[in-house]
């Protein structure tokens, strides 16, 4: 809606181009609307949605992360707990995929990944080792991306000077990951590769606002912008 055609810095695409963008705008509305009409994010989901083999996705992954409907967060030792989920198919015409997300947020903004369950339908699966490892590297990537990646720029320049002062994750940053498949030997295969990184920032944003209460919509979640919020 804002097409700039002369840039002041060059640009280049993102992986998943707009997928993780707009699976997190989405997603993260239609909390705000389950939100608002008093029902569970899950079962609004459900309520909205036809397609047999999402429907498939978003129970098995609130099955295999034991959801609890009506979930709140909660707070404890100046640190609050939250859950999320989120769900979309890769451009509407790969994989279809969910992720629930756990976090814990602490008083100074800084939210930890510390669970990820994610259920996808890929098609026939020729080599499910592959599709689960698409999959959790998507979800690693994706949390990378929400939570400490950015470029930072001023009105003329990139003012980082090297990888090493770029923020990304790091071992002990990532989450425990639960990737879960269902096979459908009679449909075609599908791509996986781009498939999680939209259902997990949106899934970790949900997350973040049923522990804290507060909505985010400024990636990347950094402790100071969430601190913000908080305050």
């Amino acid at each position: 809606m804002h097409f700039l055609t002369d840039m002041p810095l060059r640009t280049s695409a993102l992986r998943t181009l707009g997928a993780y963008a707009n699976v997190f705008a989405l997603e993260s509305f239609m909390d705000e609307t389950a939100l608002a009409a008093g029902v569970d994010p899950v079962a609004f989901r459900l309520q909205h949605m036809k397609n047999p083999r999402a429907r498939a996705v978003i129970e098995l992954a609130a099955q295999k992360a034991n959801w609890n409907p009506g979930h709140k967060g909660n707070s404890r030792d100046n640190e609050s707990k939250g859950r999320g989920i989120a769900f979309a198919q890769y451009k509407n015409l790969a994989a279809y995929c969910a992720v629930v997300a756990d976090v814990t947020v602490d008083r100074n903004g800084n939210v930890k990944g510390t669970r990820a369950v994610a259920a996808v339908d890929a098609g026939l699966i020729i080599n499910p080792d592959g599709v689960i490892n698409q999959i959790e590297g998507g979800i690693i990537q994706s949390a990378s991306w929400t939570l400490k990646e950015q470029v930072k720029f001023d009105r003329q320049r990139i003012t980082l000077r090297s990888w090493a002062d770029y923020p990304i994750f790091m071992f002990n940053d990532v989450p425990a990951a639960e990737v879960h498949l269902i096979n459908m030997p009679h449909e075609r295969s599908l791509g996986t590769g781009e498939g999680s990184q939209g259902p997990a920032v949106a899934a970790i944003a949900n997350a973040i606002a049923n522990a804290t209460g507060k909505r985010m919509r400024d990636l990347p979640f950094t402790p100071d912008k969430v601190k913000a919020a908080l305050a």
